[in-house]
């Protein structure tokens, strides 16, 4: 099946890729793939280091003629997001991605695709191994973990790095430059609530919450799709007086949109919980409609009995949290257009055993405002009583406008496809404002070819962006300007 993308075009980048797709790299477990780069580094004769934290950094020197040129730093993220639909059996652990052909999309069966920053690798390592690609000196940084905390990044000490100009190949849309990201806190709130005897005149229901799009939690974001730990929530509040919860589980990883929640219940009032349930599930369906073609929301019997259940007040101080919590867009960027500029993702919310958490990724390009949407859910989740934690915080990339290697690929840009490139700041979390502390001044641009629905079992790579892409990454490297 992976032959298929091996004869895509161009071969070298696709090649790659399927070489990097056959070896397992979810975050936080990138042992093997950091062995097969620092393999593949010394299989080519190239000076390979693997600094304390992870990070893997192969060392090319510049091809003749273009000895005076600035250094380079090539930079992408060795790991990737770990999502499957619930009926995919696969294990992110062992096995490699399966990838098929769809089109002009390169897709993967059921799981995520890993082009989120696989094809950044990949044409990476095909660069390095080339013997006929003009290209200043370079450094080549493979980061580790940047999916769920940026350790690598922020791990990475001064020093280590000697370029002047650093290509991160992480944007998603291939007429974009990317110039500026958003910086982003994780917020967990953790609470105990009163576990007691279910009524033993109750019936056992399961409700679930499936078949959203998910996506990226930075740059989805602004599409207003349905989150399912929220509308979970908007079910079981409108049932809150006719049964209580048992377990719930909804969500997986904070920077990808919740795509299901299934939550345990034990109803006491089946007359009153249907009527609740059905009118609510009509009224999301309805507002989801034109967004959430395969929602699914339903409320089945169960065979098995829930013993204990969520007491009636710590019930309803839950969903009243649940309700208060802010998920979406808070603020657009009053500076640029159709950017958003801070955003808070109910990522994750569990409920078993007398145990409540709730996980979010707070994200802004402004620190400032950063601060105050994540004091916001702070102070929600503390009035309830749990107990608040804010970690993993990075900053955001500060524009700037005056980038010397920024006129050079805008201009490169529109030479080659007859229009103007969008210059413009995401709203996802980039490692370059990490990278840029410990490099304060190193002229940086993110860039990459165009993939769709990043985060999700639906990622899909453009083959024909790839193509365009790769050609601009090369004339890009023969344009890099003088020392």
């Amino acid at each position: 099946m992976n032959q298929e993308i091996r004869n895509l075009e161009p071969k070298a980048l696709w090649n790659k890729f399927a070489d990097l797709n056959a070896v397992p790299r979810p975050s936080k477990k990138e042992e093997r793939v950091i062995a097969f780069m620092k393999d593949f580094g010394k299989s080519l004769g190239l000076e390979t280091i693997e600094d304390e934290v992870g990070n893997v950094i192969i060392r090319k020197p510049a091809t003749k003629g273009m000895e005076d040129r600035k250094m380079i730093i090539l930079q992408s993220h060795l790991d990737m997001v770990h999502q499957k639909n619930n009926d995919t059996d696969f294990d992110f652990d062992k096995q490699g991605i399966e990838m098929y052909v769809d089109g002009d999309w390169v897709r993967a069966k059921g799981t995520t695709l890993g082009a989120d920053n696989g094809l950044g690798v990949a044409t990476i390592m095909a660069i390095l191994e080339s013997d006929d690609i003009e290209h200043p000196a370079i450094e080549a940084l493979f980061t580790i973990d940047e999916e769920t905390g940026m350790t690598g990044a922020k791990g990475l000490k001064g020093g280590i790095l000697k370029g002047d100009i650093l290509l991160n190949l992480d944007t998603e849309e291939d007429d974009e430059i990317g110039i500026g990201c958003a910086g982003g806190v994780d917020i967990t709130a953790t609470g105990e609530y009163k576990n007691v005897e279910a009524s033993k005149n109750g019936q056992s229901y399961i409700i679930s919450v499936k078949g959203l799009n998910g996506g990226h939690s930075g740059m989805d974001i602004i599409k207003g799709l349905g989150n399912a730990n929220k509308l979970m929530n908007r079910l079981l509040f409108a049932a809150n007086d006719s049964m209580n919860i048992a377990k719930l589980e909804g969500g997986s990883l904070r920077n990808a949109i919740p795509r299901e929640s299934v939550a345990e219940v034990v109803v006491t009032d089946e007359t009153k919980f249907q009527a609740a349930f059905e009118s609510m599930k009509n009224d999301i369906l309805v507002e989801y409609k034109s967004l959430e073609e395969n929602l699914s929301i339903t409320a089945e019997k169960s065979d098995d009995t829930f013993s204990k259940v969520m007491h009636d007040e710590c019930q309803t101080k839950f969903l009243n949290v649940m309700n208060a919590a802010h998920n979406g867009v808070y603020r657009m960027s009053p500076d640029i257009e159709d950017l958003v500029e801070t955003s808070n993702n109910i990522a994750k919310v569990s409920v078993a055993d007398g145990s409540i958490k709730i996980e979010c990724l707070t994200r802004s390009s402004v620190e400032s405002s950063k601060a105050t949407l994540a004091n916001a859910l702070k102070s929600t989740f503390e009035l309830a009583g749990y107990e608040v934690k804010l970690s993993g915080d990075y900053p955001g990339w500060a524009p700037n406008m005056d980038s010397a290697i920024l006129k050079v690929m805008d201009s490169l840009y529109e030479k080659m496809n007859g229009e103007k490139a969008n210059v413009a700041a995401c709203h996802a979390g980039l490692e370059c404002g990490i990278l840029g502390q410990n490099y304060p001044g190193m002229d940086m641009i993110s860039f990459g070819p165009t993939i769709r629905g990043a985060h999700s079992p639906d990622e899909r790579a453009s083959i024909s962006s790839a193509q365009k892409y790769w050609d601009f990454t090369l004339e890009v490297m023969k344009n890099i300007p003088k020392k």
